[in-house]
């Protein structure tokens, strides 16, 4: 952990001065994790900074020390520039998704289990498509949710 009261085992810092990002996916990321992203700086958040989710259509407000958690390696998302004379950083904690494939291979590397157990790799890989599944079943439904 990089914090004591923090869940995520990875953090980056964007010092700016004026982060903004291209719509992307966190390929890197835990597949059905969450990303936690903090804006900071001084800007005007009316202008500017503006977080984008694009499967959802959503442009949303997202004012210096906010934070907007979502699952990013899934969700395409980018920030709006701000105005000239602003300053823009961030803080995103997340996890990688090649600590989750480490543990599952038994505290190895892709490359060290296909020299290991190379039975083990192979069931790994032929399952490694459908993870994402069970990740989504991890997730809370609107019935669960609302007690139905």
């Amino acid at each position: 952990r990089n914090f004591t009261n923090s869940a995520f085992p990875s953090t980056t810092f964007n010092f700016g001065p004026m982060v903004a990002t291209v719509p992307h996916f966190d390929t890197a990321n835990l597949s059905f994790g969450w990303c936690s992203i903090t804006a900071l700086g001084s800007f005007d958040s009316t202008r500017g900074g503006h977080i984008i989710a694009w499967a959802l259509g959503l442009v949303i407000r997202f004012p210096s020390g906010a934070t907007i958690d979502l699952p990013s390696a899934i969700f395409e998302h980018s920030n709006v520039t701000i105005q000239e004379g602003e300053t823009r950083a961030s803080f995103t904690q997340y996890a990688a998704g090649g600590l989750f494939r480490y543990v599952a291979n038994g505290l190895q590397t892709d490359k060290q289990l296909s020299a290991t157990n190379p039975a083990l790799k192979q069931r790994l890989e032929e399952e490694r498509p459908r993870r994402w599944e069970q990740g989504l079943g991890m997730f809370s439904t609107m019935k669960e949710l609302l007690g139905k």
